[in-house]
Order: C-alpha cells, then structure tokens, then sequence
C-alpha cells in the first residue's frame, strides 16, 4: 500500500514537473501567459519554470527571416510597363510587440513590402530601376519599416533581386548600346587619325630639314615589303621627279604648212558653179549659152 502511494506521488510529481518546465533555445524567447494575461518579463534562453494550469508559454523567434516578395507588375514614372521582385530580411527585437500587436507579422510584412514595391515602381524611371538600385533598396526599406516598428519588427535590409522587361523595350536598349558603341568607336578612331597626323606632321618637317632620312625611309619601307615573301617588288618612284623630267624635255617640232596652190579662171569658174548647184542655185542661161560656143570651138 505504502508502495503504491509513493509511486503515485512519484508519478504526479512526474507530471506537474514536467508540465511545469520548458526549455527554451538560443535563438528563441518565451513569453508567458498566466490566465491570459500576458507577463512583462521575457524568459531567457534556459529552463523555465511555469505555474500548472495557470501559465502557457509562446516561443518566439528571434534570427533573421528571409521574406521574398512576390513579382509585381508596374508602370514607371516614364510609362514603361515592368516586373520587379524583391527579398525582405528582418528580425523581431521586441517578442511582446510582435505577438501581441499584430496576429501574422510574417503575412503583415509581406503585404506591405508587396505595396511598398508597387508604390516604389510608380515613382521611379526606367533608368532608375536598372542603375540606381542602391537608392531604391533605402527608400523601399524606410517605406517597410515604419508600420513594422510598431510590430516590433526591424528590417534589416530590402533588395531588388529582378526587373523584368518588355521584349520591344530590350530590342531598343540593345540598338541604343549599340549605336552608344559605335559612336565612342568612331570618336577613338578619329582622335587617333589626329594623333597620328599630329605626328606625321612632325616627321614631315624632322625629313625636310634632312632629307637623307626620307631616303632612309624610303629603303625601309621596300626592305619591310620584300621580307614579306612577295614575287612582285613595288617601289615608289616620285612624282615630282616625272614632272621636272616632262619639264626638261623639249616638245617635237610640228611640220612646216604646205602653200596653196595658185588655181585658173576656168578651175575657178568650175568651182563656183559646182558650189551654186550644190546649194540649189540656178544658173543663168547667159553663162550656158557662153559656155556652149567654148565647146563647140573645142
């Protein structure tokens, strides 16, 4: 009998011990209820010893929850149509706060980052969201943690992890770099034609003032081309070596004109009947019938 009596004991004892402690982790809080009510104190990492049947104690997380945003669809300050993501990372520094004063901070969080987002891509240009995300990330940060902070809540940091774009819009940011790139291509090459004229022009003078060197270049310049294995050797001859030549020589004396030779009154008459019929004039009877006793006599 006295057996049975310590045993219950024993295993009563058993119970309202094991009812009555909890252990709580490193990374966690315990917040204790007692009727309901909740008890100012927090209880640490450790053991904790509760009342039976009057307290109950809620852990509360205490590390940093990654929280990703969903895409969300937008319009930008230069009405271009967008989708951004987003990640959230924050923490509870205050268990009491964000138990009592809020019933899913986790889904409070994330419904506001979700508005924030959509705000934030309404107020920025294009431009903005593809190279200025530091500035971004702040503003979206400060628009979350100000409901947060009475949540208990502290955000620790916002990224923008994606903008996605139209197909359209990328085709004309992709000719946009692409004519960017050939602009700066033309601007360098024409600063070193410059550059090089700049240095042309004062070889052209250093050779003036010697112009043995623009022999020596010259040979250079048929040594380089002759060492590339060619069958056929060009060599520069100058102009103005042909021109003094051309100058030099004398043009050909031109043949002397033949004299006319002296032509007879009848060649003469001939000619000038043969020029009238020619040209449709017609010869008066006196000059025929002249011609007429001429030939008879003949």
């Amino acid at each position: 009998m006295i057996v049975e009596i310590v045993s219950a004991v024993v295993v009563a004892g058993g119970v309202w011990l094991a009812s009555a402690v909890r252990v709580v982790k490193q990374y966690e809080r315990g917040l204790v209820f007692r009727f309901g009510r909740v008890r100012t104190s927090v209880r640490e990492p450790g053991l904790a010893l509760l009342l039976p049947m009057a307290d109950r104690m809620q852990k509360v997380n205490m590390q940093v929850i990654t929280l990703p945003v969903p895409a969300q669809d937008g319009i930008t300050r230069d009405n271009v149509t967008v989708r951004v993501d987003a990640v959230v990372y924050f923490k509870v520094v205050d268990p009491v706060l964000a138990t009592v004063h809020v019933q899913d901070y986790r889904s409070a969080i994330g419904q506001v980052a979700q508005t924030s987002l959509r705000s934030i891509i309404g107020k920025s240009d294009l431009d903005d969201l593809l190279s200025n995300r530091e500035r971004l990330n702040e503003g979206l940060e400060l628009m979350i943690d100000s409901p947060a902070l009475d949540w208990g809540i502290h955000i620790d940091r916002v990224e923008i992890k994606d903008v996605a774009l139209p197909e359209s819009m990328k085709r004309s940011m992709s000719r946009q770099a692409e004519a960017e790139r050939e602009r700066r291509a033309r601007v360098i090459s024409a600063d070193g034609e410059l550059q090089a004229s700049h240095k042309l022009a004062q070889a052209a003078a250093a050779m003036a003032d010697t112009p043995a060197a623009l022999q020596l270049r010259l040979l250079e310049t048929v040594v380089q081309v002759s060492a590339e294995k060619n069958s056929t050797l060009v060599l520069p001859f100058p102009v103005e070596l042909l021109r003094f030549l051309d100058a030099r020589t004398d043009p050909p004396a031109k043949p002397a004109a033949k004299p006319p030779e002296p032509r007879t009154p009848e060649a003469s008459e001939t000619s000038e009947l043969s020029e009238a019929s020619s040209n449709g004039q017609v010869v008066p009877r006196e000059a025929e019938a002249s011609d007429v006793p001429d030939q008879r006599s003949r």
